[in-house]
């Protein structure tokens, strides 16, 4: 079976997810960054996965996109869905929930978050800032300083979306 895994990061963590998701499935895998090109041709692949990081309770812009201008024919494949985002549990799936198009999401095989990363050495001092008084709101959290780089990406939700996709035997209608 053959494998496309389609994602849009901004300061890389998706794109991180998508190379060890793509060690963990099995067959033929492709991983294709939208900024660089969103023109795919999708009737190559058997499975579609869609990864994205979310901004400000949103998905990329790119990914938004190709998603609407795909649907149909992304109706017809076995599909995934994850985010990378630094919430946890129900809050975090809640992003894939309000992202993602319903018709998509109904079908899909695997739907997950896999953590997220801060990475402060990318960021300008506004999205810096804007992390630092976020953080002091959560009061169940320590605040963030915003000069250490922070990583909670969970390689086990990893393997276990890479497992329920190796493992889906029917196609999706």
């Amino acid at each position: 079976m053959n494998t496309i895994i389609i994602y849009a990061t901004k300061y890389g963590s998706t794109e991180k997810c998508a190379s060890i998701l793509a060690k963990n499935l099995d067959g033929s895998v492709d991983i294709h960054n939208l900024k660089m090109n969103n023109d795919i041709d999708l009737s190559k692949y058997d499975k579609v996965i869609i990864g994205s990081s979310i901004y400000i309770g949103q998905i990329r812009k790119e990914v938004k996109e190709f998603c609407e201008n795909n649907l149909n024919e992304l109706k017809n494949k076995k599909t995934g869905f994850y985010i990378c985002c630094m919430h946890e549990g129900a809050e975090a799936l809640s992003q894939i929930d309000n992202n993602f198009p319903k018709e998509l999401l109904s079908n899909a095989i695997a739907k997950e978050h896999f953590g997220g990363e801060f990475s402060f050495d990318k960021m300008n001092f506004i999205e810096k800032f804007t992390v630092k008084m976020v953080s002091k709101k959560d009061d169940k959290k320590k605040p963030i300083d915003g000069k250490k780089n922070i990583s909670n990406l969970s390689e086990g939700r990893i393997k276990k979306f890479a497992q329920l996709m190796n493992n889906s035997g029917k196609k999706n209608i």
